[in-house]
């Protein structure tokens, strides 16, 4: 039996759900809904504006899918994460990046608690305030995180904070962060991009617009024909481009997208002593072969503490992994805030406020 007082107004959150087959945490209040996947990594794969009718998180063509239904065709660490990858807001940790070797063990793509079930616990249920705890301790790394997810009433905030422990008895690496993914039908051509002044370089890695090794200053990047390209802007999906670059140095913890047609907007603000990188991965319908087929248009705008699998940032040697001594843990917050608005924003405090321009 089930006994919670079930309210329909106000704050309200329920963990007797389950989404195909997939236990489900789901919290709301007048303004947002907020719908997680505890047994797929505690993954945000829902984060609506009511008034607007507005899903944020982007998911990928075969969106959902019950894991344990299926046997991956093989054992390669790159295909299996992206088979489960939903779209919507993962925490990664703790290895961000591609496949990677990491104490002798062999883990794949932003593994490993982003393909484990995760526990989950109602913390608080009043009218005023809800919120949830997710779990996990993982198996080829020796980490316990804790993941708690809060909404207040009237209030268009989405409070998430990270607790990562190292339970070993020697130092372990983490890279650590918000894997946030948008895309259509919010994110359209007619969309902008805002954030804090920060640097801006676009790795050794290959892409279709932007050129490779450059540095810079947000929001001005190079073409690979070295004509000028304005960050705030997204190319249309007929440009079939696919890029992925990193900012640094921001002088404040947040970004702003917002769709000047639906008058509604996505924020996020983090703290930067802590998510030191924001990585940001295109996709403006490029991308051939698997996983996206050309079919898709999302970005990824990813708070983290490290570089993809920790490597040094250019003409370093310095990896960028952070390093967690024996029984240490870390805390961080960052908050997701749903707005109204057709002009962009200026500013977002570390408390979610948003400044429209």
């Amino acid at each position: 039996m089930h006994y919670q007082n079930e309210r329909t107004t106000g704050c309200r959150i329920s963990d007797s759900w389950t989404y195909r087959g997939l236990k489900t945490v789901v919290l709301e209040n007048e303004i947002v809904k907020v719908s997680i996947l505890a047994d797929k990594a505690a993954d945000v794969f829902e984060l609506i504006h009511k008034k607007s009718d507005t899903e944020f998180m982007w998911r990928t063509p075969w969106s959902v899918r019950n894991q344990s239904l299926s046997t991956p065709p093989t054992g390669n660490g790159d295909n299996i994460w992206h088979d489960a990858y939903i779209g919507g807001w993962q925490t990664i940790a703790p290895t961000g990046g591609p496949p990677q070797k990491y104490a002798n063990a062999d883990l794949g793509q932003h593994t490993e608690a982003t393909l484990m079930p995760w526990d989950a616990v109602i913390l608080e249920d009043t009218p005023e305030r809800v919120s949830a705890k997710f779990t996990v301790r993982t198996v080829r790394t020796p980490f316990w995180i804790e993941k708690v997810v809060t909404i207040e009433a009237n209030s268009p905030v989405v409070t998430v904070t990270d607790t990562l422990t190292n339970q070993a008895e020697e130092d372990a690496e983490a890279e650590w962060g918000q894997h946030v993914a948008l895309g259509d039908p919010f994110l359209t051509p007619n969309c902008r991009l805002d954030m804090a002044p920060a640097d801006h370089f676009v790795p050794e890695r290959g892409g279709d617009r932007l050129q490779d090794g450059h540095v810079g200053k947000w929001p001005n990047a190079v073409a690979q024909d070295g004509s000028p390209v304005d960050l705030s802007k997204f190319p249309p999906k007929s440009d079939r481009l696919q890029d992925y670059s990193v900012f640094k140095n921001q002088k404040e913890g947040w970004y702003a997208v917002t769709n000047p047609d639906r008058g509604v907007g996505f924020g996020l603000a983090y703290p930067v002593e802590t998510f030191k990188y924001l990585w940001y991965w295109q996709v403006f319908g490029g991308a051939s072969g698997y996983p996206w087929y050309g079919r898709t248009y999302n970005v990824g705008l990813e708070p983290f503490t490290s570089l993809s699998a920790g490597v040094p940032e250019p003409d370093s040697s310095e990896r960028t992994a952070i390093v967690f001594k024996p029984g240490e843990t870390r805390t961080a917050t960052v908050k997701a805030v749903v707005y109204e608005s057709n002009t962009g924003v200026s500013r977002i405090s570390p408390d979610g406020e948003v400044t429209t321009s």
